[in-house]
């Protein structure tokens, strides 16, 4: 479903009379500095081997709503983080995670603010199958227990190349080891925990976490925009805006869509409309705009595009660089066990090639200019780590497809992924002031 502009703009210049303390300081007719939408901007596309910007800023339509959602923060959300000096750090988390373990309605005197996000998020769209979700989620199980340990730090810094996406994580403290390491778990756990058998139902952990991570994200806007002189508006536009979360939420559909593209087709099988399936309606619990959420390959891709195309680029080693080689440094276990440490060996030179590949076009000497060196050791590791585990990923998809087997297959993934949670500790979704810190220290 798309939005009329006029709805789109209104949206986001409501955000200013909602919550004036945080947003009357925007000038929403004046596009930010990240905004380039000009022919000879240097933005994030221009990292993409083989595209061009043209086809994308002639689709006068689609970069107009682009150019609104930039400025687009999380209007439920932030009302609720909005609450924190009045309720409290921790008093403000706790009642979100009891309104989503009991219902808000189980919540004494619960704030209005909360009883808004709650029922966003409960208010499923027209659209959402959650036949196929559920069917998305048992796919996915495949890759989150035996592919996705050894990714997700690849993929996360991978949002780190940019400074005018990477500021806000830089200024939550995440330039520390400690930090860093705790948000990469967070973001394996979200992700895990939402691949869950039932996770993303109403009262299923998936909700919880979705519900975590975007009080979090909220959180992240208040504590920055409540801070002078802590955030450059003019620069910057909205912390975090729902545009740049995209990408995270999209990413494993994107590279679906640009293979199926690949080999000449125009729609999705069932199988892949379910993986599409989970994706959305997770972007959807954690805020994003419907309309921002495609659903063909084409649109998919587009979409992505538009916003690479409109995002201006520019690699700040102070902010970029110390995501970058804090979150690579960072120790993501502490288990002493012989088996414990190979993986971590097994893991840091996997997510290191991975990360070339994927997100720099397998430029070795760009990604050691950004302090990520790759080995000879590290290509040997990852190939043969990606062959073992391209062999177990293949035999459980046979399994699936054996009445006998595929209840025990799916089975054992579900312990791999609860032991893989356990592994990760308990997830706190929490962006707390007393951590933040300028991006220049």
């Amino acid at each position: 479903m798309t939005a009329d502009l006029a709805s789109i703009a209104a949206r986001v210049r409501h955000q200013a009379e909602a919550l004036p303390a945080l947003y009357s300081r925007f000038d929403f007719d004046v596009a930010p500095e990240r905004w380039a939408d000009a022919p000879g901007d240097v933005t994030e596309l221009g990292r993409a081997k083989g595209v061009t910007r043209a086809p994308y800023l002639a689709d006068g339509a689609l970069i107009a709503r682009i150019r609104e959602y930039t400025m687009l923060g999380d209007a439920e959300g932030d009302a609720y983080a909005a609450l924190m000096p009045k309720l409290g750090f921790q008093r403000t988390v706790a009642l979100l995670v009891e309104a989503c373990e009991r219902g808000v309605e189980a919540v004494e005197d619960a704030p209005p603010e909360l009883v808004a996000l709650i029922r966003a998020m409960e208010a499923r769209p027209d659209w959402v199958d959650m036949g196929l979700v559920a069917e998305g989620a048992a796919y996915e199980r495949n890759a989150t227990a035996n592919l996705s340990p050894f990714l997700i730090r690849g993929a996360f810094i991978a949002t780190f190349l940019n400074k005018y996406s990477a500021l806000p994580m830089a200024l939550t403290g995440t330039l520390s080891h400690a930090t860093a390491a705790r948000r990469v778990k967070e973001t394996a756990t979200f992700f895990a925990t939402t691949t869950l058998p039932g996770a993303l139902d109403r009262f299923g952990p998936g909700f919880k976490a979705a519900a975590m991570v975007r009080l979090m994200h909220s959180m992240v806007r208040v504590n920055v925009l409540s801070r002078e002189g802590l955030w450059d508006a003019a620069a910057y536009g909205v912390p975090i805006p729902q545009l740049d979360q995209m990408p995270a939420g999209l990413i494993p559909v994107y590279f679906l869509s640009l293979e199926v593209l690949g080999k000449g087709r125009k729609s999705f099988t069932r199988e892949e409309r379910a993986r599409v399936e989970i994706a959305r309606y997770r972007c959807f619990l954690l805020g994003l705009p419907e309309d921002l959420l495609a659903d063909t390959p084409e649109e998919i891709v587009q979409i992505w595009r538009a916003r690479s195309a409109t995002l201006r680029y520019d690699y700040d080693d102070r902010i970029c660089g110390g995501l970058l080689r804090a979150t690579m440094e960072a120790e993501l276990s502490t288990d002493r066990r012989f088996k414990a440490r190979i993986m971590r060996r097994l893991e840091r030179s996997v997510s290191r090639v991975f990360f070339v590949q994927a997100f720099l076009n397998g430029d070795a000497e760009r990604a050691a200019s950004v302090g990520v060196t790759v080995t000879p050791a590290d290509r040997l590791i990852h190939g043969a780590t990606m062959l073992a585990l391209v062999g177990r990923m293949a035999a459980y998809r046979v399994a699936a497809k054996l009445p006998v087997l595929r209840e025990i297959a799916d089975a054992r993934l579900v312990r791999r992924i609860h032991r893989q949670l356990e592994s990760y500790g308990r997830a706190e979704f929490t962006s707390n002031a007393a951590n933040y810190r300028p991006a220049t220290a």
